[in-house]
Parts: structure tokens; sequence; C-alpha cells
């Protein structure tokens, strides 16, 4: 059973299942949203549980072709774990991998090649940050403001946040958020390059989904291609990401889009791709 949802005709979410979160399709676009505004989207273990199955939902789903993840309210992204349900659930479940809720990959133990953007409407703190970081486009609102506090609480970032967070930023600024817990605000993130564009609260989500439509017009599998390519060759010399990338662009020349593409270029339309 799947409740109606205002935003389309399609949706994913159990009728019988709190709305801590929101999982919504319109179109080739998936919104999936932290719905806990008067905790500031602090993820309970429902919206850990729920992330991980709603990403697969969207990985496994032919008409998805992107996927915003941000959070309700005009305060908050996600203010990071709740401290009072999954920090204890954490330290009793730390030595059972099948139970983890840190296991490094935000979404679970799975490849994700489709593009995911974060509209951080708020505050991103600890997990929350890390939310964004694993996204690969960042817009962040006027108020938003990031950081890495779990320190402050005793415990540290679990889901990301030592790993990415030195691969996007200079790392001796990436050293202050992490060892001082220092919190920075949206225009020091789009400085140093931690979020991609900073916009008013109310075009947050009409710019967001402006982003997500532009990536829908190009070709799906070149797409997720380049994706897999960008971040697999980050962490291999530049010789064998050149022999990786000539690896991809092989298999890409082999699809239906490629052709499609070839054909609208000599016909002077736009391309109708189908992700085959």
């Amino acid at each position: 059973m799947y409740r109606t949802s205002p935003f389309s005709s399609s949706h994913f979410f159990a009728e019988e299942a709190p709305l801590d979160y929101l999982y919504e399709k319109k179109g080739k676009i998936a919104v999936f949203t932290l719905n806990r505004p008067e905790q500031m989207n602090a993820k309970n273990l429902e919206i850990f549980r729920g992330i991980k199955e709603c990403m697969l939902d969207f990985r496994d789903d032919p008409d998805l072709w992107v996927c915003i993840i941000t959070g309700a309210g005009d305060k908050a992204f996600c203010a990071g774990a709740d401290v009072k349900e999954t920090l204890p659930y954490m330290r009793e479940h730390r030595h059972d991998r099948s139970k983890s809720l840190s296991s490094g990959t935000i979404f679970g133990n799975f490849e994700l090649w489709k593009p995911l953007i974060a509209a951080v409407n708020g505050i991103a703190y600890g997990g929350g940050c890390e939310l964004a970081l694993a996204c690969d486009l960042r817009i962040a609102s006027e108020n938003a403001r990031f950081g890495q506090l779990e320190m402050s609480v005793g415990a540290m970032p679990g889901g990301g946040g030592t790993q990415r967070l030195p691969r996007l930023i200079p790392r001796a600024m990436a050293a202050e958020m992490l060892l001082m817990g220092r919190i920075i605000d949206a225009q020091e993130a789009y400085r140093i390059g931690l979020v991609n564009l900073v916009v008013p609260l109310e075009k947050l989500m009409p710019t967001t989904l402006e982003w997500a439509e532009q990536i829908c017009r190009l070709a799906p599998l070149a797409v997720r291609a380049v994706k897999e390519s960008m971040m697999r060759g980050t962490a291999m010399s530049l010789e064998d990401g050149m022999t990786l990338e000539k690896l991809f662009f092989d298999k890409i020349a082999s699809t239906e889009d490629f052709e499609e593409g070839i054909r609208a270029f000599k016909e002077k339309r736009k391309p109708v791709f189908k992700g085959r």
C-alpha cells in the first residue's frame, strides 16, 4: 500500500509508516525529504533505514534518473543523528555489521552511480553534513551551515566525514572542521568549494529542480558512466584513470543513446534519450 503525495502521482512510502521521511517521484526526478522539522530533521532509526531503502528503489527504478535530498522546513537540512535514539543503538550494535548504521556509505553497502543533488536548506551538522557530502552536487540556501560536531558528544564521524571532506575542500580547512568542530556558513562553503551554489531559501528547491532537469536532458547512461569514472578514477594514477575512461567510453559508444545523439545532431533536433 502506498500513500498519495501532493508532489506527484508517483510515490513510495508505506501507508502505515510514520512520516519521518518522504520519498516522492516526479517524472525522472526523485525527492527524498527528511521530515522531522521540529527535531531539526535529525536522523532517527526510521530515517537511517528509509534512506537506504529509498536509495535502493531509486537505483533500481529505470524511470528515475536524478535524486534530490533535502530537509523539511526552513531551518535544517539535517542536524545529524538523533542523539537519544541512534547513538545508543550504534554503541550497542557497533560489532554487528548487519545492524550497523555507520557503514561509511550513508546509503548502505551498495554502489549508486545515478546523480544525487543535496538541497541544503539550513543547518547540516554531523551526519547531516555527511549526507550532503555523499551527494554529487550541493546547492545551499543562504542560511545553511555546515559542521562535523560529533566529537562534542564523544563520538566521531561514521558516515564518511573524515574521508569525503578532505577530498572535497583544502585539507587544512577540513582539519579545522573535523578537529575543532568549526562551523562554516553557506558563503564560506561556496568559497572553499564545498557547495556549488548559494541561493535565497525561497529559490532553493526551484533552482535544484532546474539543475536536476538539466541533468535529465542528457544521456543517462553516459551521465552514470561519467560519475563512476570520475569517482573510481580519483583513486588511481592518471594513466590508469585514462584507461578506465576509455573502457567506459567504448561501453557508452555501443548504446542506443549514443546513436540517437549522433542522429539528432545531424538532423538538427534535440535528442530523445531512453537510457538504452
